[in-house]
């Protein structure tokens, strides 16, 4: 049976509530928001903080939200229970809202699975009457709560078509995801233990299923050149990677294949600097002319990227500049959510310390060059969905 809006909420079938009192059953009158997230997610802390925003301001409203930890990352229960409760607690220890944790996979084969849902961050709000509102990313729920505590949302035009889309995409990408699991699996697996020609086996069969999957190109491109260390496989690889990032006029793929070459947790002393540092000033050409300095489209995503070509290269005043505008941008036109600003900063502070060689502040926020990358910065071959 498809979970879609209107249908009547599933129960939430968990023993471990780790944060806040047992729920036993939505009830009448209240509106609730079921986020499925991971530790391990990037914007994990930033999500948090979202969902606390949102409880504080909207409790009076007859909010109650509700996370679940369904996906953590552990051999056995007791250690994925026993991790998630210290990050809780070294991460956000004053939570306002509830935290349950599923190893069994019953949640999601309650909630995830008949929804079509196949990435974290996943929200849903329960309406007033039980029944599902919103099936989403949580970025939407700014826009989308205020119409369900209202109740315009679920009879508006816009949600029923929203929905309809979301189904359509939705299965598709379930589809998708169910032939790459067992490819992911068998990837970070070796990944953890550090099995790297196992791990690239994995993605060549990937790549073989989907050759434009950017995940396994860029994993590809990260093991042999990085891990394996296999210039002479690796090097037509990033080539090709290059090539195909610019005739997509892709800005997320050119910045991934910057990240390959550039990231300063890489080790590129391998790489032929002449080809490395023409690859990366096509890249950084590209992306610069795809969203000009002078446009309103935001900055922070790319620029860093190209920041770190033009440091490397010499272009240290060109390398300032550029992560001044991704600073810049954070305040544009489009203002972003502030959790995901408060996730960005550090890193974009830090780089602008390094570049300019001081202290630097934003607000109340401050950097000083580190030589250590900060914590949690270390590149890795490839991202899990999120």
């Amino acid at each position: 049976m498809v979970l879609r809006m209107g249908s009547p909420a599933p129960s939430i079938k968990v023993e471990d509530w780790l944060r806040g009192e047992p729920l036993a059953n939505f009830q009448p009158g209240k509106v609730y928001i079921v986020e499925f997230w991971a530790s391990w997610c990037r914007p994990g802390v930033a999500e948090m903080l979202h969902l606390m925003r949102l409880q504080e301001k909207y409790r009076d409203s007859g909010l109650e939200v509700v996370a679940v930890a369904a996906n953590e990352d552990a051999p056995t229960a007791v250690e994925a229970r026993t991790k998630l409760d210290a990050w809780l607690t070294e991460k956000c220890s004053n939570l306002n809202y509830r935290i349950v944790f599923d190893y069994t996979g019953e949640m999601n084969k309650l909630w995830m699975k008949p929804s079509f849902s196949a990435r974290i961050p996943t929200s849903f709000v329960v309406d007033r009457d039980g029944h599902i509102a919103f099936i989403g990313h949580p970025a939407q729920l700014d826009e989308i709560l205020p119409k369900v505590l209202s109740g315009s949302w679920r009879t508006s035009d816009k949600a029923k078509a929203a929905d309809t889309e979301r189904i359509a995409r939705s299965e598709s990408m379930a589809r998708e995801q169910a032939l790459k699991k067992p490819i992911d699996d068998r990837f970070w697996a070796a990944v953890k233990l550090e099995d790297w020609k196992t791990a690239l086996w994995a993605i060549e069969e990937g790549i073989a299923l989907m050759p434009d999957d950017i995940n396994f190109r860029l994993a590809y491109a990260h093991l042999l050149l990085h891990k394996i260390q296999d210039m002479w496989t690796g090097l037509p690889v990033m080539r090709q990677l290059v090539r195909d990032a610019i005739d997509k006029n892709s800005e997320d793929w050119m910045v991934s294949a910057l990240d390959q070459l550039f990231h300063p947790a890489n080790d590129h002393s391998r790489l032929p600097p002449a080809e490395r540092f023409a690859m990366g000033k096509e890249l950084s050409e590209h992306i610069l002319a795809l969203n000009p300095p002078q446009g309103d489209s935001p900055k922070f995503r790319s620029y860093p990227a190209v920041a770190w070509y033009y440091h490397e290269n010499g272009n240290n005043d060109r390398a300032i500049e550029l992560v001044e505008l991704a600073l810049k941008s954070l305040d544009g036109s489009e203002p972003i959510p502030d959790e995901l600003k408060e996730h960005l900063l550090p890193d974009l502070l830090q780089a602008l310390a390094k570049y300019r060689g001081g202290k630097v502040c934003y607000g109340a926020l401050c950097a000083v060059p580190q030589k250590k990358l900060p914590e949690g910065a270390k590149a890795r071959p490839r991202d899990k969905s999120t």
